[in-house]
């Protein structure tokens, strides 16, 4: 019999009262931040236990197209360690800091696309489909760790970015490549929010104090019952993978009502630090990268989300540095691909230098907030990267990368770590995927083109 034809179609479905309701489920799991407890023995799963440390936090930060390798060094140790002009915003923090050089990803080094084949994969090893009827590009390894710890907070993992998502195609391929580094799935890129106040939406509230509460759930979760029998097969599968997400909400409510957080380490900050951003996406770049930060600080201080990433721009990014002095008439792309012009070049040395002082911001601030004895930054790890090196030839054997916080005491920072003539089994940069998922409770066998993790790490 035809589903439209079922004794059960005797009402017709309002598609635009299920998507409302669609709406409010997904945001109930934004509001409320829970421990997560085990079901056979009520103990919390994740949470600290009495006089526990802080959970560790994993961030990353990226930048396009690459760095001018002359300017792109470090050698020597803790307070004596010397850094290249690209890297001078974090001469304060070289005793928090690891400069990691020679790691790659093979699948992006041995590309077509110099481009949209090397950005993708960046956090995933993964190879990118050539494709343009096949979007994928392997899932990532903040997107794994959001999955295995994501239920430990009230938002699994923050995407976030400043330029917005493209969809048209260059060299053959979509710049969704080229806007993403985050990938849920193969074939999905986890998308990425570039407004503040929807950032900040996701982590306290609407901005006017209204909570969505146990009754909205009970009558969104009433409406969606009401629907089962009045919908073919395949929406009924649809709808059951929605009503298992309220289910999910649910049982956060369930937990936050019964844990309080008497015991163990409590977040250093429990209220907004900061005022909810205008409603405007922000025309001026300085102002829209640091409140992402700021967001991401607060996230972490209040215990809202364990991972985030951001992108500073998108690959063959036309973002404007026309408001860094000495930097006029070329867009970041232009200044990247320069032909090796001295003026261009060092202009392009500014804006190297300018996303180092985003990582730089990032990491003083982490460290200037206290959590019981030990920094936000100790208890941290922050990764700064970008999927080429040297951005005028679109060399992708070498990825500029640094890691700065001490991972709550596993990682010992002030170093230099020089993996380029280790032979290419030693230097995967999905090898350091591994040994950071391990640090934050993720355990895997092998992840990407790796099977073991980094030395020295």
């Amino acid at each position: 019999m035809n589903a439209a034809n079922s004794p059960s179609f005797k009402q017709p479905v309002s598609r635009r009262t299920f998507l409302r309701g669609t709406g409010i489920a997904l945001a109930l799991p934004w509001l409320e931040s829970v421990s997560v407890r085990s079901a056979e023995s009520g103990k919390k799963l994740g949470a600290p236990a009495v006089n526990d440390k802080p959970p560790v936090r994993f961030g990353c930060l990226y930048f396009s197209n690459g760095v001018e390798p002359v300017h792109w060094w470090a050698r020597g140790a803790g307070a004596d360690m010397e850094i290249g002009p690209g890297l001078e915003p974090m001469k304060p923090f070289r005793e928090d800091m690891v400069f990691l050089r020679g790691l790659y990803n093979q699948q992006a080094a041995t590309h077509r696309s110099p481009h949209l084949g090397r950005i993708p994969n960046l956090l995933s090893g993964a190879w990118v489909s050539t494709d343009q009827n096949d979007i994928r590009a392997g899932r990532t390894m903040d997107q794994v760790m959001a999955q295995e710890i994501g239920r430990q907070t009230a938002v699994p993992s923050l995407i976030l970015g400043i330029e917005p998502t493209e969809l048209r195609l260059e060299d053959g391929l979509s710049m969704l490549y080229g806007s993403c580094i985050s990938w849920a799935s193969d074939t999905k890129p986890a998308m990425k929010e570039i407004y503040p106040a929807r950032v900040f939406d996701l982590l306290v509230g609407d901005g006017n104090g209204r909570r969505l509460d146990r009754s909205i759930l009970d009558q969104v979760l009433g409406d969606a019952n009401s629907l089962k029998n009045r919908v073919g097969r395949s929406d009924r599968e649809k709808l059951d993978e929605y009503l298992e997400s309220i289910r999910d909400v649910e049982t956060r409510i369930e937990r936050a009502a019964r844990d309080e957080r008497l015991e163990g380490w409590h977040p250093s900050l429990t209220e907004p630090s900061m005022e909810r951003p205008a409603e405007r996406l922000p025309q001026n770049v300085p102002e829209h990268m640091k409140l992402m930060l700021d967001l991401i600080v607060m996230a972490f201080q209040m215990d809202k989300t364990r991972v985030a990433t951001c992108m500073l721009n998108n690959d063959l990014s036309q973002m404007n540095f026309g408001f860094l002095e000495g930097v006029q008439g070329s867009l970041h792309l232009d200044l990247t691909h320069n032909g090796r012009d001295p003026v261009r070049e060092a202009m392009y040395l500014k804006t190297n230098q300018y996303h180092t002082q985003q990582m730089a911001y990032l990491v003083g601030r982490m460290k200037a907030i206290d959590e019981g004895g030990q920094s936000l930054l100790d208890h941290s790890l922050l990764l700064f990267c970008s999927n080429l090196l040297d951005g005028d030839r679109h060399q992708a054997d070498q990825m500029p990368m640094i890691l700065a916080g001490r991972g709550g005491g596993s990682l010992t920072t002030g170093r230099v770590l020089d993996y380029l003539d280790q032979g290419d089994e030693n230097r995967r940069a999905c090898s350091l995927y591994l040994s950071l998922m391990d640090r934050m409770g993720v355990n895997l066998p092998s992840f990407g083109d790796a099977t073991s993790r980094l030395a020295g790490i």
